[in-house]
């Protein structure tokens, strides 16, 4: 694996955390809206799937 494959790998996991966490966030703060750790987790479900979309090509 190349370093520029690990660095986009590690970029898109950052990003991952980074959406899971504000997703989590907005979801605490106003908690009409879905669990906060539900929400957080269909996010990080929906971009590993693009994810893994992605890789198999």
């Amino acid at each position: 694996m190349s370093s520029l494959a690990l660095a986009v790998l590690l970029l898109m996991v950052l990003v991952t955390l980074l959406l899971a966490g504000g997703i989590g966030y907005v979801a605490h703060r106003h908690p009409a809206l879905a669990v906060p750790i539900t929400a957080a987790g269909m996010a990080v479900a929906l971009v590993v799937a693009c994810l893994g979309l992605i890789a198999a090509r």
